[in-house]
Order: structure tokens, then sequence, then C-alpha cells
């Protein structure tokens, strides 16, 4: 009698090459488990009622006979071995705990081993393949290269049918017990993701998808932090400071490699590193625990990293709400955070949170934002607090609190956030009329005071004098000043110098 995991594991493929021979025997506690599990979209109950066919096809061709047996309903694992019991059958399982139980209730088993020849996803990569796609009456392609520099590759001028798309499906879940590292990370109805040694696989079929469809990732790089070439001044941000990090960038431009790089450079620090991954898709040493989001709640989640106290917490993959409220509450509680997010610039990464948290918590979440962009670090944000009349008001009791994001390397001020009336403003300081304002202001002033200085400071423009050059400050440059003012919404101090 064969259990769900022999069929998974390809029972067929052992009857067809002779390995198991005798009558089949398949209980219907079994049948109506598969039954259900197909009819709620699981992969798994499908790939078993297609296993089960192969094996009537098969009773036919090498003339066994296939049976089913038993009554609905209960445990199919139990049912199947208290019906071994009672008529002394032999269970055929590919599942260790079903093996064990066996032996102590002294049930006769086999158990399967994968086939020497069992399918292996290797044959579909070389060293530049980064992801295949597979998809029924579609011609198999591969994504090869790195990211940010690609380019699909048809591994087939035959497109793969249903058959060979669902065999290999089959042998994908087979493979997990026999691969280390291996296990199903979700399923739901109409998709499974699997994680099968360095492979993520995703498996999709319909109802969610117009066919079935199997897209297997492997990374292709594996970098330590000195290889991304940082500034002297990040790295010793990094090291000292940055305890709130957002790992920014486009799908596959490489923002889960440099946070498997920065959480290895925390761990050779001698820092305690774990990750909360969703599937778990990072590469990491013993040394730091990954944890998955699918196999624990929130809350769960939230107490043992609390009663653990790891230094860092790498956080891959934030989606929704309720991945930003365990990073936000993780940080607020004294955590080191490095989140990973979709976004197409920085500023995009950081907007997904003030819908979140109060604007006035924003620095002590986030005090580092990194982006990458084909595969490199291309932009780096720092937030500070501040309070002063944001740019482009003009009267002092509109002073309010202003998170200034700065260009980490220049610690120039590229955008403004505040709240005006209800609502979150985010202000783009433009270089380009910075830079325009103040040398229509530098003219207007220089004609009367050659030496004196202009620069834009906190949300305004300070124009120093000099003391010996103050008398030449009359009404017409006031006027000129004034006028510069009004046209451009701009508001402009006068500081006397040394």
């Amino acid at each position: 009698m064969v259990d769900k995991s022999a069929l998974l594991q390809g029972f067929s493929r052992h009857v067809e090459k002779g390995d198991i021979v005798g009558n089949v025997l398949i209980h219907r506690a079994l049948l109506s488990q598969l039954e259900r599990d197909a009819r709620e979209g699981l992969i798994s109950g499908e790939i078993a009622l297609d296993e089960i066919d192969k094996l009537k096809e098969f009773s036919e061709k090498y003339l066994f006979s296939l049976q089913v047996v038993g009554n609905a309903g209960g445990n199919p694992d139990e049912e199947i071995r208290r019906y071994c019991a009672e008529r002394g059958c032999i269970i055929v399982t590919a599942d260790d705990m079903q093996k064990r139980v066996c032996e102590f209730m002294n049930i006769g088993y086999v158990f399967i081993e994968p086939l020497q020849d069992s399918f292996s996803l290797d044959k579909f990569f070389d060293e530049n393949t980064m992801s295949v796609h597979l998809k029924e009456d579609s011609i198999p392609k591969a994504k090869k290269g790195r990211p940010g520099s690609w380019q699909f590759v048809n591994l087939s001028e035959i497109p793969i049918t249903s058959m060979e798309i669902k065999r290999i499906a089959s042998e994908i879940i087979s493979d997990i017990k026999y691969i280390k590292n291996s296990f199903i990370e979700i399923e739901r109805k109409g998709s499974t993701i699997v994680q099968l040694g360095n492979y993520r696989v995703v498996i999709t079929r319909p109802p969610l998808s117009d066919g079935w469809e199997i897209t297997v990732t492997k990374p292709v790089t594996r970098k330590s932090l000195e290889e991304y070439g940082l500034s002297d001044k990040l790295i010793e941000r990094l090291r000292e400071r940055a305890e709130g990090i957002l790992i920014a960038g486009s799908p596959g431009m490489g923002k889960t490699t440099f946070a498997q790089a920065l959480a290895e450079y925390y761990m050779k620090l001698g820092k305690i590193v774990k990750t909360i991954e969703s599937p778990r898709d990072m590469h990491l040493p013993p040394d730091i625990t990954q944890y998955s989001k699918n196999y624990a709640e929130v809350g769960e989640l939230h107490d043992i990293l609390l009663l653990s106290r790891p230094d860092y917490t790498v956080y891959d993959e934030m989606r929704n709400d309720e991945d930003f409220r365990l990073y936000i509450d993780l940080r607020l509680a004294g955590i080191g955070m490095i989140g990973v997010v979709h976004a197409t610039t920085p500023i995009d990464a950081i907007h997904r949170f003030l819908s979140r948290v109060d604007l006035g918590t924003i620095p002590g979440i986030l005090d580092t934002v990194i982006f990458i962009s084909n595969g490199e670090v291309d932009k780096v944000f720092s937030l500070e607090m501040t309070v002063r009349v944001p740019l482009g008001m003009r009267e002092a009791d509109l002073a309010r609190p202003v998170v200034e994001v700065k260009d980490f390397l220049t610690d120039s001020v590229e955008y403004e956030i505040y709240v005006f009336g209800e609502q979150t403003m985010i202000v783009p300081v433009s270089k380009t009329k910075t830079n325009s304002v103040e040398q229509k202001i530098t003219r207007a002033i220089n004609i009367a005071i050659p030496d004196a200085d202009v620069k834009y400071e906190n949300g305004e423009y300070v124009v120093t004098i000099p003391k010996t050059e103050i008398s030449k400050y009359n009404r017409r440059v006031t006027t000129k000043l004034k006028k510069l003012e009004k046209k451009h919404n701009i508001r402009i101090r006068i500081r006397l110098g040394e």
C-alpha cells in the first residue's frame, strides 16, 4: 500500500524500473484527501493523483493489480497503518516519520530512495543563468547575465507540453526530501513555492494562472561588502551609526545580494544577526539564523527576536502593512534593522513608511537608505530631523519639524519632508533652482557690495556682509532683495560678517 509521500516521490518510476513488484493498494482515505487537495488548488494533490493515473496505466502494461481499499475518512496515514497492521500488507513510503512509526508498530514497510537518474535543476543552469522560465505550450527560456545586465535566451526550439511541465513539477516536489536545505515554503490554491537547495522554485497552475508555469531562480553572484567598493565614510557609518537601514531598488537589481553581504559583514564584526524572509532566499553561514514568516505568526517572530536579542535583523522583501509594522516595532525596541523593499527611486522607499508612522519618528526608524541599481550602490540617503521654516515658506511662524533627506556623501539636502495642514509633503530641493536664485541674489548684492557672500542654509538664503562694507547696504539694495523674495517666494536674511 502506498502513502502520499511515495506518490510524490515518483513511485511509478520504481515500478517501471522493476525495483518494486506486486499488487498495489490505494486507501480510500488517501484518495479522499488527494481529491480535497486538488479541488483546493494544491499542486501536491494533483501531482499525486497523476501518479495514481500512471499506476493504473502500468497495471495493465505490467500485469499487476491496482485496488482501492478501506473506508474514506480519518487521517490517511493512520488509516493506512491500521489497514496494513490488520491484513499484513506492506506500506511503501518516502516519509521518515511514517517509517519510524511502522518500525515501532512492527508493520512491514519499504522505504523508497530517489532514483539515480532523478531530476536535477542543474541541467537548466550554467554559471551565467539567473533564472529559468517554463510554461506549458511555450518555449523554455532562461535569463542570463547579472543584475541590471541580462538577456532572455531560448533553451529549446520546441514548446514544453503540459505533461512535461507536470513531470518536472512532480520531480521537484519529490526531490525535496533528499536535497539538503529543501522544503515547501508556501502552498496555496494554485501556487507552490519551494526552496530546493540553492534554487527557489515557484510553481503555478490554473485557475491562478492560465497554464502550468515553473520559475526557478538561483543566485548568480555572492559578493562580500568589500567588493562593492564603498567609500570609507559609508563603511564607517555602517559600522558605527547605522541601525535603521533600508535597502531599496527595482526587482532583479541585486538588493538581496547586498543585504546578504551586509549580514555577513555584521556577523564578522561579532554581531548577532538574524533574518526574516518569505520565502527564505538568502544563502548565509550557519551562524546567522534564518526565520521564515510563513511558518510563524508576526507576534511569535516579534517575541522570538526580542527574547533572543539580536544586534541586527535583516527583513527581506517587505511588502505589506504587517511587514512594515514588525520592522517599525522591532526598530523602536532598539534592534538594528535592515529592511529590503522594492522601489524605483530611493525617495519612493522612504515614502512607503510615511503612511505607517508619525513623521517625527522617521529618522529614528530610518537613518540610512541605500539604493541598489545594476548590482551596485547607486545612492545613499541619510535622514535628520530639524525645526525650521521649510523651503518656499517665508513667515517665521510657519516653522515646523522638517525631516531633511540628504545625499550622504555630499551632505546636501535633496528632499524635505514635513506636515502641511493634514498632509505629509515630500518636497524636492532643486539644486538648479537653488543655484539660479543664489546667482541672482549674488548679482544684486555684489553690485554694491562685491565681498558679500550668499549661501543657502536651513531653508533660507543668508547674505553675509563684511563689517567694513555694511555702510554700502542701502535702500536700493534692500529693494532689490525684497523683489527677489517676492518673485521666488523665498526668505533672505542679512548677517554681519567679520
